[in-house]
């Protein structure tokens, strides 16, 4: 696909993209009893992976949120049990956040059961079609990437 490519095709690609996203979610929601969190919530999670702790600020940056959508994000989070918050010792002043270990279990069940999920998936394709997303997964993730990029201006 190029910039010139016609309409129909980049359309596709987006027709594609977010109801195989849509669908893993929700298979391994099912598959693995999860609950039904928010994207908004899943979003800071993500930026917030083991063992990485960062300021309400530098999450607002990242996910190319304001502050106080930020600040509320974490506030109900904190309620659900999915951020803690923490004062580091070298600043009193700051703040930082860190996915709780009720999070990380539940993003851990999340993995386990999408993974399972996609093998189970790729098992009924046929080996060309296999060979053919394992041969597009680079120029996908630099599409993530550069989408990424875009998103935080």
């Amino acid at each position: 696909m190029t910039e010139g490519q016609p309409a129909q095709e980049l359309a596709r690609l987006g027709s594609i993209v977010s109801p195989l996203r849509r669908g893993l979610l929700k298979a391994a929601r099912t598959a693995a009893h999860l609950p039904d969190l928010p994207d908004a919530h899943i979003e800071v999670l993500r930026a917030l992976p083991r063992g990485v702790m960062r300021s309400p600020g530098e999450l607002a940056t990242e996910l190319g949120l304001s502050r106080p959508t930020v600040s509320n994000l974490l506030k109900a989070m904190e309620s659900a049990g999915l951020v803690t918050r923490e004062v580091p010792e070298t600043d009193r002043r700051r703040v930082e956040v860190r996915a709780s270990t009720r999070a990380l279990s539940l993003f851990d069940r999340f993995d386990g059961a999408s993974e399972a999920i996609l093998v189970a998936s790729l098992a009924r394709l046929d080996d060309a079609d296999r060979a053919a997303l394992a041969v597009a997964l680079p120029a996908l993730e630099r599409l993530r990437d550069v989408v990424q990029e875009a998103a935080r201006g």
